[in-house]
């Protein structure tokens, strides 16, 4: 069975820094997309970024939604399962718990952004920005 484990969460100041970083165990599978999404108590989980890679493996491309556009980078290695989340300038407002999710399909219309697009999921790590 196939884990992702999140890591990195925490309480940080307004305007300070985390990395969250999202690692997967068990029999393993190269991923076709990586991505983050958020979820706040009582809302929908919500989509962060997302990071997908071509057919041949060869290119990566990037998502973000827009409000944490230029503040957060997104990074990973299909290979490897591993996807990373640089979070700078954070707000209170980037408060809730962090899910990285993973999909080893190859599908035909695709956004990246909608939670149905993803098969495997993390338990997610809180991440909390004080004023």
């Amino acid at each position: 069975q196939v884990q992702l484990v999140e890591s990195g969460g925490g309480l940080v100041q307004a305007g300070g820094s985390l990395r969250l970083s999202c690692a997967a165990s068990g029999r393993t599978f190269r991923s076709t997309a990586m991505a983050w999404f958020r979820q706040t108590p009582g809302k929908e989980r919500e989509f962060a970024s997302a990071i997908h890679w071509s057919r041949d493996w060869s290119r990566a491309s990037t998502l973000y939604a827009d409000s944490v556009k230029s503040r957060f980078t997104i990074s990973g290695d299909n290979a490897e399962n591993t996807v990373y989340l640089q979070m700078n300038s954070l707000k209170p407002e980037d408060t809730a718990v962090y899910y990285c999710a993973a999909d080893r399909l190859w599908r035909s219309v695709r956004s990246f952004t909608t939670t149905d697009e993803y098969d495997t999921w993390g338990q997610g790590t809180q991440v909390t920005v004080s004023l």
